[in-house]
């Protein structure tokens, strides 16, 4: 299937669901959802089903699946057309919440930005009300979250700016950066001072925007920041000299801001930057860590598994016979990693099925190590590199291929 979001998948799911429509209608209906194999022919579709059936009782819902769809294919004048209906349905909407603030801002004009702002403010308080990220991917869900808050800011002192209220877009900007230090929340920084006529801060600010380390920043736009920087400097002073040295005081700025952040992400998930899987720390069951480092010089086996996964309950005995063959020696370790989302239901599934209670989550290892087939078996070698892996497996050849690829490593 091409690509669709899952959540248009959910909107047609209900619409066929619903009662109280005539049968004609509902065939109707699902007639138009069986054409939409992309978002934009099922906004065809669907509005089409509309202009015939302007009365149905099932307008609310067909119109979330527009919005939604509108999201999908970036259609922001269909966004603002069905997203604020949509929203009253589905006010926790995060995607609809940014997407309709950011829309209203593309329009453009006073009107569209004081609805701009306040979707922007309800999509704010929306991911402020998250709790900080705890477990698995920590520092990579509190990441985005305050990416998030750092957008709805931005978006706000967007509007703030339309509207000509120059104190509080600056507050807001000034706010965006420090939820979120990046190229996108610097620039920003930087336009509202430039609205405000305040031209020296907007180009230091500038200069950050061209120097932060931002992951999602393009080369497109650093070259856009460079080159506004070096056109607004120069109508400041009359050329560009100086201009080095001003870069690099916003590098040594932003190097300092980035590395804070960075250091309060890692005491969230210290595997968040790390590249070797070797670096790792794990933790067992029973809440205690293990460095993998310390096992180095050893040949690793990791099983990747879950509870819900079925045919990890099949592979189980023969990892166990795995296990029973190599277990004797000192230079093999076997590690059970578990890759469930809710750590919660583990414990009360090892003592249900009867096994070892000798495991550890992933911690954000399978990420690393690519691991999307569950289960799936890794070899680390005594060195510490990845040397073998087998996403799935077969029950009769397991075993034998298994047992080849050790023997081979421990030579």
């Amino acid at each position: 299937m091409k690509r669709v979001a899952v959540g248009v998948l959910c909107a047609w799911a209900a619409l066929a669901q619903q009662p109280e429509p005539s049968v004609q209608e509902q065939q109707d209906l699902m007639r138009a959802l069986n054409e939409g194999t992309s978002p934009v022919d099922l906004i065809r579709a669907l509005e089409t089903h509309l202009s015939k059936y302007p009365k149905t009782v099932q307008r609310a819902d067909v119109e979330r699946a527009l919005a939604k769809a509108a999201v999908e294919s970036n259609d922001v004048a269909r966004i603002v057309k069905y997203g604020e209906s949509a929203l009253a349905t589905s006010a926790d909407d995060f995607l609809l919440l940014e997407r309709l603030a950011y829309s209203f801002l593309i329009l453009g004009g006073e009107e569209n930005a004081v609805k701009a702002y306040k979707y922007a403010r309800a999509f704010e308080d929306l991911v402020d009300k998250m709790p900080v990220a705890t477990g698995r991917d920590a520092a990579r869900k509190q990441d985005e979250q305050e990416r998030a808050i750092g957008k709805a800011l931005m978006y706000q002192a967007r509007a703030r700016t339309i509207q000509n209220d120059n104190q509080d877009a600056l507050r807001l900007a000034a706010r965006a950066f420090s939820a979120y230090p990046g190229e996108e929340t610097a620039r920003e920084w930087a336009e509202v001072l430039l609205h405000a006529g305040q031209h020296a801060g907007a180009i230091e600010h500038l200069a950050e925007a061209f120097v932060i380390p931002d992951p999602f920043a393009t080369d497109d736009k650093r070259q856009g920041d460079r080159l506004l920087l070096g056109e607004l400097y120069a109508k400041l002073h009359g050329s560009e000299k100086g201009l080095g040295d001003l870069i690099l005081a916003a590098y040594d700025r932003v190097s300092t801001t980035v590395e804070t952040r960075r250091k309060k992400l890692m005491a969230l998930d210290p595997n968040s930057s790390l590249a070797d899987p070797m670096e790792f720390t794990v933790t067992g069951l029973d809440g205690k860590k293990l460095r993998l480092a310390s096992l180095k010089g050893k040949l690793l086996i990791m099983d990747f598994w879950a509870t819900w996964c079925g045919p990890c309950r099949i592979q189980h005995p023969l990892y166990e016979t795995l296990r029973e063959r190599f277990g004797e020696r000192g230079d093999v370790v076997f590690l059970e990693m578990n890759a469930d989302e809710d750590r919660s239901v583990v414990e009360p599934f090892l003592t249900a099925e009867k096994w070892d209670k000798t495991v550890y989550f992933e911690d954000g290892l399978a990420r690393l190590l690519n691991v999307t087939n569950i289960p799936s078996t890794i070899l680390i070698d005594k060195s510490g590199r990845l040397a073998s892996r087998m996403d799935g497996f077969d029950p009769s050849t397991f075993l034998d291929q298994m047992t080849g690829r050790i023997e081979s490593l421990l030579k």
